[in-house]
């Protein structure tokens, strides 16, 4: 299984300069690969190959005196650029024959330095290393100062640069995981669990427990409502309109830095205790476009779903999706009985048939694990199996804490 690592960066002013070099190289040359391709179209000829396509804005425009400034770079960069058009359009027209999930995609657009990410790839033939002085030594670039917070696995296949809209750069390996030493990681155990995701608490769980949401951007209104009045009261295109900017990005990173430490710490303490994990399918982009968007984007749960997906593939858990019209909020736990819908502001009812007084999430986290046939695995049955495919672009987790940290 692959996944990704990142870490901080840290370029000094000329490896700055470099990297923004070869961000704009990078850039050119994705852009001349969309427009060869659209001219092609245009004419009715077939599109250029890859390999064309490299002989022509890589080789060629290196000789000429337009393009002679992509000789500054590493070729390897230059390529990778060529390789991402060619996903981008592989993808798009994948999404119109309808074979690839998702929403449909649109044909690949032109890049800008404007863009609010920016990223060079440097493959193993880049001849990129990590110095003994725990620098990363990139070609055409130096030796760049690493902020290591943990060690690799493995020894990673590439690396990516990427620069985020706060300014901030970023290395990202890419790591083939051991599944025997991941297996020796996270011992099996006997234990399940169901999950109600909500909003009052981000997380309800079948034995009582309840996860009070953290509520990041809730908490970070006030500053980033000052950050982006300063913003909008500086001229466009002034040096102090700039700092502004970066100002405003910052403070939103933050935020979503420590939204991305939370669900990573909960969804590892999840897996790490529990074999089976069952969670409700729910639609995030439809509630989101209702009066609870705002809450509902700042609670993430699309994200922290998707870590316990891979997660569990990782550690050979079984993580079960039960349908998002499943009544797990109307439905007794105790005898099945179905009751009336409920408005939201109802937290605990009674069951009119056996008089049981429920907790609205605590009894829907019950239906939801019942659903998904975990519950009777805590008796000694073995879980239902079901694999789940893993994410490649997640990031690697900080570890398995023992006790919860402050975000």
């Amino acid at each position: 299984m692959q996944l990704r690592y990142s870490f901080r960066l840290y370029p000094d002013t000329g490896q700055q300069n470099a990297l923004a070099r070869a961000f704009g190289c990078a850039r050119v040359v994705y852009n001349d690969a969309v427009c060869a391709r659209e001219h092609a179209r245009k004419a009715g000829r077939p599109f250029p190959t890859v390999g064309q396509l490299s002989t022509r804005l890589i080789t060629e425009a290196k000789r000429t005196a337009e393009r002679a400034w992509l000789g500054d770079v590493s070729a390897v960069v230059l390529q990778q650029s060529l390789r991402d058009a060619e996903t981008a359009y592989r993808n798009f027209f994948a999404s119109l024959k309808g074979t690839r999930k998702g929403p449909k995609l649109g044909p690949p657009r032109f890049k800008s330095r404007k863009d609010t990410r920016q990223s060079v790839r440097f493959t193993a033939n880049a001849r990129w290393s990590i110095t003994p002085g725990g620098r990363l030594n990139l070609p055409k670039i130096g030796a760049v100062k690493v902020k290591w917070s943990r060690t690799l696995p493995a020894v990673p296949s590439s690396v990516t640069v990427v620069k985020d809209a706060a300014g901030r750069f970023f290395a990202s390996f890419v790591v083939d995981t051991d599944p025997a030493a991941d297996a020796a990681r996270m011992p099996e155990t006997d234990r399940t669990i169901g999950i109600d995701l909500g909003l009052t608490h981000f997380a309800a769980l079948s034995d009582g427990t309840k996860i009070d949401s953290p509520r990041f951007l809730r908490r970070a209104e006030k500053k980033l409502k000052k950050a982006q009045k300063e913003l909008s009261r500086k001229q466009k295109g002034s040096k102090n309109r700039a700092k502004a900017r970066l100002k405003v990005a910052r403070a939103h990173a933050k935020v979503a830095d420590a939204r991305r430490e939370f669900h990573h710490q909960l969804s590892t303490r999840l897996i790490s205790e529990n074999q089976g994990i069952a969670v409700e399918d729910l639609s995030v982009a439809g509630l989101a476009r209702t009066r609870l968007a705002k809450s509902v984007h700042d609670a993430g749960w699309a994200s922290f779903l998707g870590m316990l997906q891979y997660k569990a593939e990782r550690y050979g858990r079984t993580l079960v999706k039960i349908g998002r019209f499943e009544p797990t909020s109307q439905t007794c736990s105790t005898c099945g009985v179905k009751d009336a819908p409920k408005p939201l502001d109802v937290r605990e009812w009674t069951c009119a048939a056996c008089g049981a007084v429920h907790d609205r999430d605590h009894n829907a986290a019950l239906n939801v694990e019942q659903a998904a046939g975990l519950a009777v695995s805590a008796c000694g049955a073995p879980v239902r199996p079901g694999a789940i495919s893993a994410q490649r672009e997640e990031t690697g987790s900080h570890g398995f804490p023992t006790q919860p940290r402050a975000a």
